[in-house]
């Protein structure tokens, strides 16, 4: 079987950071897992309110 690229989909999206393909933060452009946006959140300058 060929891999092709995906157009659509779930697959079509990646990490940038690291390469997953689940829970991405697409808002903003950032493309990021969310375990990625919570570690680099702070430094990108987002606050967690309460």
């Amino acid at each position: 079987m060929i891999d092709l690229p995906r157009k659509y989909g779930k697959a079509s999206r990646k990490c940038r950071r690291c390469g997953d393909h689940s829970a991405l933060v697409r808002r903003y452009g950032l493309m990021l897992c969310r375990q990625c946006f919570r570690e680099l959140a702070p430094k990108i300058g987002f606050k967690k309110y309460n």
